[in-house]
């Protein structure tokens, strides 16, 4: 495969990794061209979702059985099908990939919502695709995926309305006479600023703030067109001002002013628009960023933070300059950067699906074994997100990885066999061959004869069809469970 190392490097994080000719057609445009490409990526048409159930593309299973049609707006599985089908084939990855960035940072589990209104109206809630509901109902992915990378400031407005996460952090119980204080906490802790930065009584001035941001169904319970959207509730709104610890306003003032109920949205615009600007949530999300894009085994200096905390202020919040100065740093395009990252298992599957194929493996195969590799999406364990970093490699999960390479590399045998034909002379020609068409981490050499050795042995080599369907599959099983491929 005629590619780029640097081209690669950059796929696997601003992706979800490479097909051969993708690889390949990135590498021809070189390192800016792709940068550009990814970053931009409203210029290249936003199609993906047209090629579901299309040949040549990995196949999905409607939950509810083959009689049935596939409904990621409505059925769980179907939604998380759907969007690992987005990972594998969109030609937009940094959007998707921002996705999971977001997904992760305002982490939301389905199932809290599910127990309170329904397996249906809790899919709409966190995937639905506007399109396709009639009173254009847009989920959390999608909120997600449509503010990838514009203004972090009009993210934050856009999220504390979405029904999911009124839900997800109880903000539909949010009245006067009881503010509810999980949303002003955890805007505050985990979404902004962080801790150390504001004190108890903020957190229950923001409760307030937030009065009255509620929820409504539209239709009556029984109406299966009927869903939940965002209501201001004026009359639950508290009116009289609010004083936080940190500025609000430009001026220095630490006061929202007492305002009449009609008015009372415009608290909570202030707050977050606060929030946004804060030094300190432009520093947390270099931080984040950091360890999403560059490197989960050693920590950014401060210079790196404050140049990235920097374009973040100078851009007004605008998310698309901060990550195209993050994947442009030479932080990025260090050396020790290259696989210094643990794959989440959804980018492990991901990148073994777009790498090895996926032919005979319809993704929903691939649901219970990322549930048992430590992530099912949509279902983060709690308002913090997964556990990253070393917490994915437990014994079960490194065991779940492993035989997932196992089904996947099986259940496409003949494919692979015929990949290879013409590529094996010898062992060392089809393992070259099969590193060269995946991206593990380099082998060191007693690791590296291993794989060698698995091809010797059962007798001379010959590089026949049938030797090739025997090894093949197996050595790909080999590399996609190694340690090595356990890195991006």
């Amino acid at each position: 495969m005629a590619s780029d190392a640097r081209v690669q490097h950059l796929l696997r994080r601003a992706g979800f990794g490479t097909t051969s000719a993708e690889a390949a057609a990135f590498s021809q445009r070189g390192l800016a061209a792709t940068l550009d490409a990814l970053v931009n990526f409203q210029n290249t048409p936003d199609d993906v979702d047209a090629l579901i159930g299309q040949p040549g593309y990995a196949a999905v299973t409607p939950s509810a059985g083959m009689s049935e049609p596939f409904s990621p707006s409505t059925s769980i599985n179907d939604a998380r099908q759907r969007w690992l089908f987005r990972m594998v084939h969109s030609r937009r990855p940094l959007q998707e990939k921002m996705a999971l960035f977001w997904h992760q940072h305002f982490a939301t589990a389905y199932s809290k919502i599910a127990n309170a209104v329904g397996g249906a109206a809790a899919t709409q809630m966190v995937a639905a695709k506007s399109s396709e509901h009639p009173a254009w109902l847009r989920g959390q992915i999608e909120l997600f995926r449509d503010y990838a990378l514009p203004n972090f400031r009009d993210l934050l407005y856009e999220v504390a309305k979405d029904p999911a996460m009124l839900y997800w952090l109880d903000g539909r119980l949010n009245t006067r006479a009881r503010p509810q204080e999980n949303f002003a906490r955890e805007v505050m802790e985990l979404f902004t600023i962080g801790v150390g930065q504001f004190v108890e009584s903020d957190v229950y001035a923001g409760a307030r703030v937030f009065t009255g941001w509620n929820l409504q169904r539209v239709g009556e319970a029984r109406d299966p067109l009927g869903f939940f959207q965002f209501f201001y509730n004026g009359a639950q709104h508290d009116t009289n001002a609010k004083t936080f610890s940190f500025p609000i306003y430009t001026d220095g003032s630490r006061t929202i002013p007492a305002r009449a109920q009609s008015g009372g949205m415009q608290d909570g615009i202030d707050l977050l628009a606060a929030l946004a600007r804060h030094p300190e949530t432009g520093r947390r999300l270099a931080r984040k960023l950091w360890s999403f894009f560059i490197s989960e085994v050693r920590a950014p200096d401060e210079m790196f933070v404050a140049g990235i905390a920097n374009v973040y202020k100078l851009s007004d919040c605008h998310m698309a300059p901060v990550v195209r100065a993050v994947l442009s740093s030479p932080e990025f395009d260090a050396p020790e950067s290259y696989f210094a990252r643990y794959s989440w298992p959804v980018e492990f599957v991901a990148r073994a699906l777009k790498e090895i194929g996926y032919a005979g493996f319809p993704l929903n195969v691939a649901l219970g074994p990322l549930s048992n590799m430590g992530q099912q999406l949509f279902e983060p364990p709690d308002v913090a997100g997964w556990e990253r970093g070393p917490a994915w490699f437990t014994t079960a999960a490194m065991l779940a990885r492993m035989n997932f390479a196992a089904t996947l590399t099986s259940r496409q045998r003949n494919d692979i066999a015929a990949a290879a034909a013409g590529n094996g002379p010898t062992p060392d020609a089809l393992l070259s061959f099969y590193l060269d068409r995946t991206t593990p981490a380099p082998f060191e050499q007693h690791a590296y004869n291993c794989l060698l050795d698995y091809l010797r042995g059962g007798g001379a080599w010959t590089g026949n069809a049938a030797q090739l369907r025997t090894k093949a599959p197996g050595l790909l099983h080999l590399i996609a469970g190694s340690s090595e491929y356990q890195l991006v």
